[in-house]
């Protein structure tokens, strides 16, 4: 049976890393700040996605096996994390300049990753093991939450990128957006589940290079400004 600090220390312990992730990426946008209210729900909606993407996975790994399954986890994860994202804030008018696209598939990241860390670190924490319970902390605050933020960032740039394109663009952006990140979901997973060599820091390090090219776009996103005449977007 889970004791009450066990799921205490793992929510803690999951929770946290990724709301301080997620204040990082709210600073970078503080000059036109998103609502909170919008913020916080599609945190809590990516978090809620967690238990429909567990059992989906089981099936997948019950009836797949080999490079495919990984390449169907990406998808699966990553089409949750746009889901969360899109039903409660993507297909609103408050969303109404490109980076605000990134924003909101970030936090549905962040969410996602908060309620997975805790899952992960929850079992350790159940058996006493509080070094692997803080080891696995670590390792997923700067590997795993951090390839969460990448891949969906990812897919929030390609909507951004299109942002005031014709709907045909848009779905097309889209579309190379979601392929993007799951490819980077699954070579994640494939690198740190059959990782024989050990490199795991060196998977990290990947994932840091295009969490510092995420931060590059992002400042690029932002300046873009609607067009005044042409590729006006049609709602």
């Amino acid at each position: 049976m889970i004791s009450p600090e066990a799921l205490l220390f793992a929510l803690f312990g999951g929770i946290l890393p990724a709301l301080l992730w997620l204040m990082f990426w709210l600073r970078e946008d503080r000059l036109h700040p998103e609502p909170r209210r919008f913020i916080l729900y599609v945190f809590l909606t990516g978090m809620l996605a967690v238990p429909i993407v567990l059992p989906l996975e089981e099936i997948t790994q019950r009836y797949v096996a080999g490079n495919l399954m990984f390449v169907i986890w990406a998808f699966i994860e990553e089409g949750m994390k746009l889901g969360a994202a899109y039903v409660v804030v993507l297909r609103r008018r408050e969303v109404d300049e490109p980076i605000d696209a990134v924003m909101y598939m970030i936090t549905a990241a962040l969410g996602f990753a908060a309620l997975e860390n805790t899952l992960f670190l929850l079992d350790p924490l159940a058996h006493g093991n509080i070094l692997v319970g803080i080891i696995n902390g670590n390792l997923r605050f700067l590997g795993a939450t951090l390839l969460h933020v990448l891949s969906s960032g990812t897919v929030g740039l390609f909507i951004a990128l299109s942002f005031y394109r014709n709907a045909r663009l848009r779905h097309r952006a889209l579309f190379i957006g979601l392929i993007l990140a799951v490819f980077l979901h699954a070579l994640f997973n494939f690198f740190i589940l059959y990782n024989a060599d050990g490199k795991v820091l060196i998977v990290f390090a990947g994932v840091w290079v295009g969490i510092i090219l995420l931060l590059l776009f992002f400042e690029k996103i932002k300046q873009i400004k609607r067009p005044q005449f042409i590729y006006l977007r049609k709602k």
